[in-house]
């Protein structure tokens, strides 16, 4: 048995932890890798930084005791897996020196800008190349969209395609949710990614001026929609899925920018396991998920309007669209299919070094 030592920045609440790691322990250990997962910032930390409460400090430093902790007990591990970030504000070259075994670093985000743009930017003169030190001292990168692998390909040799999946024995179609007389668009996500929706406000206020429109926000803030029932929801895992079934589409706008493309397009995989057809910016990872089979993309609010109107009117055009999303994937971004593919990276890992 393999014992690998999973280092998560975020406690279970946060999806990257839940999808990157979590739920393959189960099957990697049927394949004789046993994955211990061990969490930085646990779940208080997240509940505060979502509802904009205050940090809990004393939380924060016992967490910071406890992954010193995990590293003092790596021997007892054969290698390592660092998600996202060993510990915030860190350098990179000592994230390598504090993990001595050989580890593979996984990323779902363009983390490599953390400390380069926005809030954290001040801190770009020692810590802007943190995350290329890192990845160029892994034995091997999993990275979570082509944007990202060619990102890292710059600092290593040993990249591995590896797209955050869902399960698609637990992510499943209801048809019978949906058919309701109101037209409904959902979005699922999470404050942090909510404003994104702005982009949404013309193009559903113009198709609520021609019909009943009901718009799902599940996970962040909704905006105000003129002509349309806005309903915003508290995520919930129970209840998730039933959920992206009420939906006729789901939608994924993104802005055309650095961190934007980094974005694995996950949503879009929630909603397509659940054979929802999808709308979505060309951007990123979107791109090379969405096909004129599954959904559509839309770049500018004429277009939203008319992905919109197109998937409005024509119900049998949602129908095909949902049943080829899900195909596609069960067929490339479903567990099954990644969870082999995880297991040889880290049997390599284990064997070569």
């Amino acid at each position: 048995m393999i014992k690998v030592l999973g280092l998560a920045l975020y406690g279970s609440l946060a999806a990257s932890t839940r999808y990157r790691l979590g739920q393959y322990v189960q099957g990697l250990a049927s394949m004789g890798i046993d994955l211990q997962i061990r969490h930085l910032l646990e779940n208080d930390y997240l509940h505060a930084h979502f509802s904009g409460g205050a940090l809990p400090i004393t939380s924060m430093l016992k967490a910071g005791l406890a992954r010193l902790a995990d590293l003092w007990h790596q021997d007892d591990f054969d290698i390592a897996m660092l998600h996202c970030e060993l510990i915030p504000l860190l350098p990179g070259w000592l994230e390598r020196a504090l993990i001595h075994k050989p580890f593979i670093y996984d990323f779902d985000d363009a983390f490599y800008l953390k400390y380069r743009s926005g809030r954290m930017h001040l801190a770009s003169p020692f810590l802007g190349g943190k995350f290329d030190t890192v990845i160029s001292g892994a034995a091997a990168v999993t990275a979570g969209n082509r944007v990202l692998a060619n990102y890292a390909r710059q600092h290593n040799s040993h990249i591995h395609f590896l797209p955050t999946v869902v399960d698609t024995t637990h992510y499943l179609p209801e048809a019978d949710s949906r058919g309701s007389k109101v037209f409904t668009v959902g979005w699922i996500g999470s404050p942090s990614t909510s404003p994104y929706l702005n982009e949404l406000i013309g193009p559903l206020t113009t198709i609520g001026q021609e019909s009943l429109v009901r718009f799902v926000v599940i996970g962040g803030k909704a905006p105000r929609i003129p002509n349309v029932s806005v309903v915003q929801l508290d995520w919930n895992q129970n209840t998730e899925i039933n959920l992206i079934n009420s939906f006729d589409i789901g939608v994924m706008p993104l802005p055309d920018n650095d961190w934007a493309r980094g974005k694995c397009a996950f949503k879009l995989i929630q909603y397509m396991a659940c054979a929802v057809p999808v709308i979505a910016s060309p951007v990123g990872a979107n791109i090379d998920l969405v096909n004129s089979e599954c959904g559509l993309l839309a770049s500018t609010p004429e277009e939203w309007v008319a992905a919109l109107r197109l998937l409005r009117d024509r119900p049998e055009r949602r129908v095909l669209a949902g049943e080829a999303g899900r195909a596609r994937v069960v067929q490339h971004y479903s567990l099954h299919q990644n969870l082999p593919k995880l297991a040889s990276v880290i049997h390599t890992v284990a064997r070569e070094n």
